[in-house]
């Protein structure tokens, strides 16, 4: 089975060797009844492959039905998956079948399966080991001939060792891992993809398509993308309405990527799957780079007040001052209040004054998260779908944490 016609079938832009052995792996194992477990960031496109497996496999003519486990409420998602009996809770007027029901020799996909409480996961693992469930309310087993695909954007062997997943269930799912390469990693798709999605959306809107000058195209090119195609192809559609000139340049397209910069700061590298833990530790990075930018404020200061006991020139201590100040305004975000040089002169009772005190923020990790919840939530109008993307976490814990942290 050819790689390339698999891409054309589905509209898969891109060829490069992350992503086609992805490709590869789902059209081998399509053909078995294997379980499979699909883990990449969000906005990778993980979708796409659980309807490959099913197309190319013996189960094409029976059902098809993804479920994203984030989006049921945890008291209603047994009902959903394994059906109800009537009377079984309050509102089930009737019987209902669930999705395993309902998918008899078809395919499920379950989509952000880390989301699913510890109960549900012990009756999907029955189902995967038995072929058994029981509907919600009965005790007459049901029997089910469904193959289960998975998909997670988190590091699902942390999230055993905090107890959040059962480690049996995670070797069921995982007979076959598919790993989907995030956007960084396939910088020469990023262009490709980009034209494929101008022209799109040029069609569209009924418009000529957008293109990019030169510099443009590496600011591209070096973005890291953190969500992925989806962001790229959101970036894209709104150059695309909003903007009047059909050709980007590097100054327009940098409005629209946030948090870019040219020359970027120095960070760990963890080969993990997005999650809150990292989250965390990218803050703590940049915490520790800033306060060393303070630091090295201090030693200037030092350095200037050594050099007016020396009788230093008044010109070249007004630019030492200056340079200062530029660095304090640099440091503004750790630092509220920013130091002043002043009242420097060459007379023997020469002093160096700080107008104001340094005040540091909060160190606390909980403050640190709330805010910027409060500040993605008022990005995004507080659309909570959207702000749970930027952050890098699911809807389900967007929603504990805002409660946990009493936000309006």
């Amino acid at each position: 089975m050819e790689v390339q016609k698999i891409k054309q079938r589905f509209g898969i832009i891109g060829n490069s060797q992350l992503l086609t052995r992805a490709i590869d792996i789902a059209a081998q194992v399509a053909p078995t009844d294997l379980s499979v477990l699909i883990n990449g960031e969000s906005g990778t496109g993980k979708e796409v492959f659980p309807q490959i497996i099913h197309a190319y496999s013996s189960r094409k003519h029976g059902k098809y039905i993804s479920v994203n486990c984030g989006a049921i409420p945890e008291g209603t998602i047994d009902s959903e998956l394994f059906g109800h009996e009537k009377g079984s809770f309050t509102g089930a007027h009737e019987s209902r079948q669930g999705y395993f029901e309902v998918a008899n020799n078809g395919t499920i996909f379950l989509d952000e399966v880390a989301e699913l409480p510890m109960s549900t996961q012990v009756r999907l693992l029955r189902v995967l080991e038995t072929g058994e469930f029981l509907r919600v309310g009965s005790s007459k087993n049901q029997k089910t001939n469904v193959r289960v695909i998975a998909a997670t954007n988190i590091n699902l062997i942390r999230a055993i060792e905090e107890n959040k997943f059962r480690e049996d269930l995670y070797y069921r799912l995982n007979t076959v891992p598919i790993i989907i390469p995030p956007l960084r990693e396939r910088k020469e798709d990023i262009y490709q993809l980009f034209r494929k999605f101008a022209t799109d959306f040029a069609d569209r809107y009924r418009m000529p398509a957008i293109s990019l000058d030169e510099e443009a195209r590496k600011m591209l090119d070096n973005y890291e993308w953190p969500g992925n195609v989806r962001q790229l192809k959101n970036i894209t559609e709104q150059l695309s309405v909003i903007e009047e000139k059909r050709i980007i340049n590097a100054e327009v397209l940098k409005r629209y990527l946030p948090d870019y910069y040219a020359n970027k700061l120095p960070a760990l590298y963890h080969n993990e799957l997005v999650n809150e833990k990292t989250f965390a530790s990218e803050r703590e990075i940049l915490y520790k780079i800033l306060f060393d930018m303070k630091n090295d404020l201090n030693n200037l200061k030092k350095l200037v007040h050594d050099m007016v006991q020396k009788d230093g020139s008044s010109e070249h201590i007004d630019g030492l001052g200056e340079l200062v100040r530029n660095m304090s305004s640099n440091s503004a975000s750790i630092i509220n209040k920013v130091p002043t040089i002043k009242n420097i002169s060459k007379s023997d009772d020469t002093t160096i004054e700080d107008t104001e005190e340094f005040v540091e923020e909060s160190l606390s990790i909980e403050d640190k998260e709330r805010e910027l919840i409060i500040k993605a939530l008022e990005r995004h109008n507080g659309k909570r779908k959207y702000a749970a993307q930027e952050l890098g976490i699911s809807e389900r814990t967007l929603y504990r944490k805002i409660k946990e942290y009493d936000i309006n």
